[in-house]
């Protein structure tokens, strides 16, 4: 399987051979949904929290006497039916991670590849140098690419110059090839990978 290399003016530089196992699956939509539920789950802050009965300030004092008033007997005004008492059964301090395995994870990365690949919204470019660390001339540069969005991948290390240029633009995520996940891959309307990203992206998601 080939596919064009482009500068960052779009003009054609070469061919490359793209690794089937990776680029050229049959693509699993429900594969690809668990790895997204998977990442946004562990994402979570899980700071959601109540408090209980014991947590709530206030009076140990009984509100009104047991019997003799017409009312329904109370033993505390922190009690969860009174007004300013405590929550039953609220949400606590936890984390939503679930498990997923490596494996799964990893072949959803290749389906979700794959999908961007057949859809031609998968660019390969020879590298991310600019003229200058200016988000106008990012902004110049990406006017060549049509798209709504962006997600650009780089090598081990990220062009600091790019992402300089591009990190005041809302619409493009700029990463390095360990930063390359399942859910900004799908989010984003065209996914850019360098030659290196790539290269290390296929070493990654073939050694099992």
């Amino acid at each position: 399987m080939k596919t064009k290399i482009y500068s960052l003016a779009k003009q054609p530089i070469g061919d490359l051979d793209l690794n089937t196992e990776v680029f050229g699956l049959e693509v699993r939509q429900d594969i690809i949904k668990l790895a997204i539920d998977w990442q946004l789950a562990k994402a979570r802050a899980g700071t959601h929290l109540t408090r209980t009965v014991s947590e709530v300030s206030g009076t140990t004092k009984k509100p009104f006497k047991q019997k003799g008033t017409g009312n329904a007997r109370q033993g505390s005004l922190r009690s969860a039916q009174m007004r300013g008492g405590g929550v039953a059964h609220g949400p606590v301090l936890r984390s939503h991670a679930t498990a997923l395995p490596k494996k799964v994870r990893r072949l959803a990365m290749c389906h979700a590849l794959s999908a961007k690949l057949a859809e031609g919204k998968l660019i390969v470019l020879e590298d991310l140098k600019l003229p200058s660390a200016k988000t106008s001339a990012a902004t110049a540069v990406m006017k060549n690419f049509e798209g709504r969005s962006f997600f650009v991948v780089d090598g081990s290390e990220l062009n600091k110059d790019f992402a300089l240029a591009t990190r005041n633009l809302h619409n493009i995520v700029t990463v390095p090839q360990i930063g390359a996940n399942v859910y900004d891959i799908v989010k984003h309307d065209v996914v850019m990978l360098t030659k290196d990203a790539l290269t290390a992206l296929e070493a990654r998601l073939t050694n099992a």
